[in-house]
């Protein structure tokens, strides 16, 4: 019980170390987890090995609740809720392929449910269950980083700026019939919102809106922005825009360029988002060399499953080098050992 609890003290302070560094590294997620796995074992075996009821009742519960979350019955869950939800958002947004990804993975998940029921590995040949099970480990090393992921995502919400800082970026999201949208606006808002906050207890920000002249658009969109900010309150002087910028990197690329033509290096700054693009936002700002944390604006949720699912999308396409070499490795043994077992059987 001790060793359980020294590894699990070491864990949370290896964690804490990491977040509160910068609570933008994806590693933060997986470590949170490994403490997460480690305090409930640490609690079980306490649990478990007490005479007194109620702690083994409240080390029952959770043991319960995590088998079921990681077992068929689980999977089936998540299924249904991801293929209800996809049918939901098609019917209030459109029935674009961007809205339909929860359906989409909603039927995957529902068809793997299947594959563990039927178990499709004994009716392979032999020969072949390398190569099943090469398969079978790629989608549990992407169930693992999608769980890093969300976790390092959840955590993030946490992240509290200080009223000091001397910027706050608005990042575009597009404009239509050159208006800002209830997405966009929300993004505004959320830095007005900020703004009064910073006023009241120490010094008024610039805000800096982000965003280039799309090609259906008839003013950047950063100006856009900047009216509406305006029409809301904000003092004109107290604003600045960024009218060159095309996608997230661009935005806090070229954001930091006009932050520091004004303040040099010594500034600080935050960035306001919807809440599901947060966590990559800030990655891509660590990119451009920016320290600005973020804070989001809330988001529906019957569109937040969907949103995340191409957040994480767009993660995996940011880190795809390392992917391919993961995805690489497990499909080249796979594939060594099936031809192994073919030559020598």
């Amino acid at each position: 019980m001790v060793i359980l609890g020294v590894i699990t003290l070491i864990l949370f302070i290896t964690f804490l170390a990491f977040y509160l560094t910068d609570p933008r590294r994806m590693i933060n997620g997986f470590l949170f987890n490994l403490l997460f796995c480690s305090f409930l074992i640490f609690c079980g075996y306490v649990g478990f090995s007490s005479d007194i009821m109620i702690f083994k009742l409240i080390a029952l519960i959770p043991t319960v609740l995590f088998l079921l979350f990681i077992s068929a019955f689980g999977l089936f869950a998540l299924g249904i809720g991801l293929f209800l939800n996809g049918r939901i958002l098609m019917k209030k947004e459109s029935r674009r392929f961007a809205n339909s990804l929860t359906f989409i993975l909603g039927i995957f998940l529902l068809v793997l449910f299947l594959f563990r029921i039927v178990n499709p590995e004994r009716f392979l040949p032999d020969y072949l269950e390398p190569l099943y099970g090469g398969a079978y480990l790629i989608v549990v090393y992407f169930f693992l980083h999608l769980t890093n992921f969300l976790t390092a995502y959840f955590l993030y919400q946490f992240n509290k700026p200080k009223y000091n800082q001397d910027f706050i970026i608005v990042l575009g999201s597009g404009l239509i019939n050159d208006k800002v949208p209830p997405l966009l606006a929300s993004r505004i808002n959320k830095a007005i919102d900020f703004y009064w906050k910073q006023v009241a207890a120490t010094f008024p920000p610039i805000i800096l809106f982000s965003g280039g002249q799309g090609p259906n658009e008839n003013l950047p969109e950063a100006e856009a922005m900047q009216k509406y900010a305006v029409e809301k309150g904000i003092p004109s002087e107290h604003t600045l825009t960024e009218t060159r910028s095309v996608n997230t990197f661009q935005n806090m690329l070229y954001s930091k360029q006009i932050m520091d033509s004004i303040k040099g290096s010594q500034y600080n700054s935050i960035f306001t988002t919807n809440n599901f693009h947060l966590f990559r936002a800030s990655s891509y700002a660590k990119m451009a060399g920016l320290k600005s944390q973020g804070i989001g604006s809330k988001t529906a949720f019957y569109y937040w499953p969907n949103a995340m699912i191409r957040e994480y999308i767009a993660i995996i396409v940011m880190q795809r080098k390392r992917h391919t070499i993961v995805v690489g490795t497990i499909l080249g043994v796979s594939i060594l050992l099936t031809l192994l077992f073919v030559l020598f059987n």
